[in-house]
């Protein structure tokens, strides 16, 4: 890949592209899954090129994914509970009680109750919708308490009121974290953004504002076609 892309904090940054055009490989970079062949990676001025995942994690940069990474046997509490236990020395300690830690379930239950799924939280997530599950999966990065949430193609799969919930959802996070957003549903990415970078086999054709994207040219011929809004 050759990209260079700065975030800026506050904002709502897109990247969009064709298939193939690098996208989740550069947030596979970014969080750690992959190791880069060249160049490096900075966050808050600090070289993480070669960090792993948890530490990255731990420094503030937290994701979804496009398949949901939740634990479905688990309730939705206790998923979110356990990125909320993940921040605090209290994850090492295997042995000691959770009732001891109420201020745990408190917290996972106030991100619950921002997602809209603090109806459900004793239901073990294996039984939530599949728009739910991407909601719980915001939920869980949201608990990390990010200074930059990455989400990967939170709209895959939706329809109709699920997708109208994610974005306004979305617009609400980014009032609390960065969001750094993969998306290909350009309705949402062109309603919602900043910023959006444009990729094409790994490299980065185009960045600017909504409107500059959608007429760009080149962007056009490579991805938007005859899109109009």
């Amino acid at each position: 890949m050759d990209v260079n892309i700065q975030v800026a904090k506050g904002s709502i940054h897109s990247i969009i592209g064709p298939n193939g055009a690098g996208k989740t490989t550069l947030f596979n970079l970014l969080t750690g899954f992959l190791k880069p062949s060249a160049g490096r990676i900075y966050f808050k001025e600090k070289d993480i090129t070669n960090y792993e995942p948890h530490r990255i994690s731990k420094m503030g940069i937290s994701r979804s994914f496009q398949i949901t990474s939740i634990f479905p046997e688990l309730s939705v509490l206790e998923n979110v509970r356990i990125a909320v236990q993940s921040r605090t020395h209290i994850s090492y300690h295997f042995l000691t009680s959770l009732k001891k830690f109420k201020n745990l379930d408190n917290e996972a239950i106030k991100i619950l109750e921002i997602v809209n799924l603090a109806d459900k939280i004793e239901l073990p997530a294996k039984y939530l919708s599949h728009g739910e599950r991407k909601v719980l999966d915001i939920a869980i990065g949201m608990a990390i308490k990010p200074d930059i949430l990455l989400l990967d193609e939170p709209m895959a799969g939706l329809v109709g009121d699920e997708i109208t919930h994610i974005k306004n959802l979305i617009k609400d996070i980014v009032k609390i974290f960065t969001v750094v957003l993969v998306e290909h549903n350009i309705d949402v990415v062109l309603s919602i953004s900043d910023t959006i970078t444009v990729l094409y086999y790994g490299t980065v054709v185009a960045e600017g504002s909504p409107q500059e994207i959608q007429n760009n040219k080149k962007v056009q011929e490579i991805y938007l076609g005859d899109y109009r809004c």
